[in-house]
């Protein structure tokens, strides 16, 4: 089983190709094969591709007691760093996303080039009151999720989650059963997310100091507030590019394989 060492933690992680390597960055409820539908849309023909579980996710190691979204992101550092990959060509979705450009902020080298969808960094818009009071809903949800995991009711959480904070209205029901699957197994890990109360922050001065190529995209069936976080990362990263996936919602990867890879690898070959 192929693994790397980090701070006391193995992380699975899966390699795929031979050309340059492309670090792939799971959200929350998931784990590394959420990138499959991507990988198998020949996303492997133009990198050598990483995909891995972040700690508490899949394969690799489940430390006890509450974790960090700044574990992670040294966690991705130590991957890279571990497998030779620097610097690295690096995709996130969701708050795998958030812990792209977390490193990001702090180690700019480690990257060659980036592209984050949907990072759910509400702490980038806690000074825009128009903006929380969009969210109002969202957080709503949000607490009526949490309630249900405290209860041990994983299966409707998830649901909750994926139809009223993350993807919209029917989107579970479209979602592969095995992704599904990984949304109710990793339930509990979500929930201890959340306990972190950085995990929505981000220091905007650090990342407006990298001069990596970065591509920030959206779905156009998703929550608008990730349009307005990205606006706020647009105005401080140096090399921003935005691009937006017709159609699609927070999981592009998944619902829009092969409109994914083809923005991706554009991007990473002009990088």
């Amino acid at each position: 089983m192929a693994q790397v060492r980090a701070d006391g933690v193995n992380l699975f992680y899966e390699r795929t190709g031979t050309s340059d390597p492309l670090v792939l960055v799971h959200g929350s409820w998931t784990d590394h094969t959420v990138w499959r539908p991507a990988i198998d849309a020949d996303l492997k023909a133009g990198f050598t591709v990483l995909a891995y579980d972040r700690r508490g996710h899949g394969r690799s190691d489940a430390p006890p007691g509450p974790g960090s979204r700044r574990q992670d992101e040294d966690d991705l550092a130590a991957l890279i760093e571990g497998l030779g990959a620097a610097p690295a060509h690096v995709a996130g979705n969701s708050f795998g996303a958030s812990v792209v450009l977390g490193l990001a902020a702090r180690r700019p080298g480690l990257f060659r080039s980036i592209a984050v969808h949907e990072p759910p960094l509400v702490g980038v818009v806690a000074d825009d009151p128009a903006v929380l009071a969009r969210l109002q809903p969202t957080m709503t949800s949000v607490d009526a999720v949490l309630n249900h995991l405290r209860k041990g009711e994983d299966g409707p959480g998830a649901r909750l989650f994926v139809e009223e904070v993350s993807m919209g209205p029917g989107m579970w029901d479209a979602l592969p059963h095995d992704v599904q699957e990984a949304f109710v197994a990793h339930a509990p890990t979500w929930l201890d997310e959340q306990s972190d109360p950085e995990w929505a922050s981000l220091d905007l001065d650090g990342l407006s100091a990298c001069a990596v190529p970065v591509l920030l995209s959206r779905g156009t069936e998703g929550p608008e507030w990730f349009a307005t976080v990205l606006d706020r990362l647009a105005g401080v990263l140096p090399q921003a590019h935005r691009t937006t996936f017709q159609g699609a919602g927070h999981m592009p990867h998944v619902t829009h394989p092969q409109e994914y890879v083809a923005a991706l690898t554009r991007f990473a070959r002009e990088a």
